[in-house]
Formats: structure tokens, C-alpha cells, sequence
């Protein structure tokens, strides 16, 4: 079901970006279009930086710094991408990718880009929550999406195109947002269907309230810790469990120690590309909509990579010894109910009031 909502998906993007092709006057996509527009306000109340734009002739470069290898699908997108935006410029802009936090960690590279600095990197809603627009920070809670299909409603919906004018004006324009990173299943030394079955048991999270938060409310015990001390405390029952995307579950090798998988799909994370706003406006509006176009369509390629690598590293997992488990519509409800508690903290992580039901709203 999920490999055909994917499909999905991609082909309506596609359509998506085709229809805004033929309309010259329209950006490549509602989320550009909105960065753009506020980018563009923020200039004329003076607020962005007084950059001349390329000179003519001159090949722009721009630096693309991540974390991740480009042996990962993610990595390869973006050296597609980078080969679609020297087709499609003929050869005038140039993606220079530095993969492996080369350039270094993402911190550093949100500060060169604010400082208007030529670089993209990789970031998503849990960080842009934290760099100063909240409400974004609940598109990570968990069981907040049903499928694909409505993440792809969210981020064509003006409610996601108004935070991200907001981060447009604390100086971060967000290129697509268009990139699957992965589903985040659920691995447990003790096979689990229902949230009373995981009640009290030691889950690890990444230190982020927001995932913290959101499995306490599941019932589980939330543990923050680094993933390289995941396995020896697995291995050793200081945890009873952990939860990632199966290549994550699998690079890490916890099959050796850990048999169950629950495929939740809680968090279905998407990912964001931006750059900085002041840097943005240096370019032509050509060169800008290159940018936009050229992040979408690599963003497309890249989810078809991820599918097929979320299917390999299944089968490698079951090859292990790891015992998969479906859910059931009545069990899968019975996760989103004990969900619910969460998104009644709203308070604590600075969100709007209603947001829960703005946001759904938004991808009905």
C-alpha cells in the first residue's frame, strides 16, 4: 500500500510541476513561489542584503553541504541534482556538492547562510522549529500523517506556505520540500502490536523534546541517547527498543541484537533543502527558478531511490532473522489515539493555539 501511494505521489508532483511549467508567469512550486514572495517584501522594506547579482556570463557556484555519504540515495539525488541544474543553466549554475559534513556540521552552515554566504543544506520542520518558526515542529509528532499523500497536501497547502515566508524572514528560503528521508519504524527485543504492549518499556529517541514527548504520550518510557551507544544497550537490556528508518535500523546493525520490527511509519519524515534568503536574491529570477525547479525534480528521483533501498534493506533485515509485523486499521487507530495526548501540549513547545486541528485542516 505504501509502494502505491508513493506512486502516487510522484505522479502528482509531476503534474504538479508540469502545470506550473506552462504557466510563465507561476513559480515551479507553491512553496518557492511564497519564499519568493516574501524574500522579495523583505528586499523592498530594506531588509535583506544590498547584493549585486552575477555579473552576465559568469558560472554561479554555489557550495551544497550534508551529513549524510553519497553512497545513500540522498546523496545520490543531490549529485543528480546538481548534474540537472548545469543541464538545464547550459552550464551558467553549478552545484558544488560537499557530502559527509565536509563543509562542515548544519549549524555552521545555517550561520554562513544567514550571513548571505553561498550554500544549501539539508534541514527539516524540527529544526526550523527550533531556529525560530514552532508550529513547524509538529508536522514530527507522531502518527500525524496517514500516508504520503497528505504530506504532499501539506506542503502545497497555504498554512506550509506561510511558515515558510516566516523562515524566509529570519533569512532561510526553503528550495523543496519535496524529499522523502524515511519512514521511522519501530525495533523491540520483545515483539509489540499495540501501545499497551510498550507501556513502561525503555524506547531510545533522539534528544529532541518534540520525539521525547511523543513517545512518552505513546506510553513508552522515552530515552534520549547518542545511536552509537544504541546497540551495546540493547545488547545489554538497558533499552528494550528503538525506533528509526530501516536503513538507519540496519546500518547500525541492530538485527545482531534486536528481532521485532513494528511498522508504524509514526513519523513519515520529509525533508526540506534551503538556502539562504539575502544570497537568493543575488541571482536573476531565472537563476532562482532554476533552483527551484531543478530541487523538485531531483527530489522525485530521489524518492524513487529511497523505495527501492527501504525495500532492500527489508529483505536484508528478514535474511537476519528480524520478524516484520503489519499493522491492522485497528491497530493502527489504537497508535493514533494514544497519540492524541501529545498534541495537547502544544504550550510546551510554543505552538499556535489550535494548531493540531489548522494543520489537519490544511490536508483534508
Amino acid at each position: 500500500m505504501k509502494k502505491k501511494a508513493m506512486a502516487a505521489v510522484s505522479a502528482a508532483v509531476c503534474a504538479s510541476m508540469l502545470l506550473s511549467a506552462c504557466d510563465s508567469s507561476a513559480s515551479t512550486s507553491t512553496t518557492a513561489a511564497s519564499a519568493e514572495t516574501t524574500a522579495a517584501e523583505a528586499k523592498a522594506e530594506g531588509t535583506t542584503a544590498a547584493s549585486e547579482s552575477a555579473a552576465p556570463g559568469d558560472v554561479v557556484t554555489i557550495n551544497i553541504g550534508f551529513e549524510n555519504t553519497t553512497e545513500e540515495p540522498i546523496g545520490q539525488a543531490v549529485e543528480k541534482w546538481a548534474e540537472l541544474l548545469k543541464e538545464e543553466s547550459n552550464g551558467t549554475m553549478e552545484l558544488k556538492v560537499f557530502a559527509n559534513s565536509a563543509l562542515g556540521n548544519k549549524s555552521k552552515l545555517i550561520d554562513q547562510m544567514v550571513m548571505g554566504e553561498n550554500v544549501i543544506t539539508i534541514a527539516d520542520g524540527a529544526y526550523y522549529a527550533d531556529y525560530g518558526v514552532p508550529d513547524l515542529g509538529i508536522l514530527y509528532g507522531p502518527f500525524f500523517f496517514d500516508d504520503w499523500d497528505e504530506v504532499w497536501k501539506l506542503i502545497d497547502s497555504d498554512w506550509y506556505k506561510e511558515q515558510c515566508g516566516k523562515l524566509a524572514n529570519k533569512g532561510l528560503t526553503v528550495l523543496g520540500s519535496n524529499w522523502v528521508y524515511g519512514e521511522r519504524e519501530l525495533m523491540t527485543k520483545d515483539k509489540v502490536v499495540v501501545p499497551a504492549d510498550i507501556k513502561g518499556k525503555k524506547i531510545r529517541l533522539a534528544n529532541s523534546q518534540i520525539y521525547v514527548e511523543g513517545f512518552n504520550a505513546l506510553g513508552a518510557t522515552a530515552v534520549p541517547m547518542a545511536l552509537g551507544d544504541v546497540y551495546t544497550s540493547l545488547q545489554n537490556g538497558t533499552l528494550d527498543g528503538v525506533e528509526n528508518p530501516l536503513s538507519t535500523l540496519y546500518g547500525q546493525s541492530f538485527q545482531e541484537v534486536t528481532k521485532n520490527i513494528l511498522m508504524t511509519g509514526h513519523i513519515l519524515n520529509f525533508t526540506t533543502w534551503c538556502i539562504g534568503t539575502d544570497y537568493l536574491n543575488t541571482l536573476t529570477q531565472e537563476q532562482q527558478d532554476l533552483l527551484f525547479k531543478t530541487c523538485e525534480e531531483a527530489g522525485l528521483y530521489n524518492n524513487d531511490l529511497q523505495a527501492a533501498a527501504n525495500d532492500d534493506y527489508k529483505k536484508k533485515l528478514e535474511d537476519a532473522g528480524v520478524t516484520f509485523t503489519e499493522l491492522t486499521d485497528d491497530e493502527r487507530a489504537q497508535w493514533k489515539e494514544a497519540s492524541l495526548s501529545f498534541y495537547e501540549k502544544g504550550s510546551q513547545f510554543g505552538w499556535s493555539d489550535g494548531l493540531y486541528d489548522t494543520v489537519k485542516a490544511a490536508i483534508q
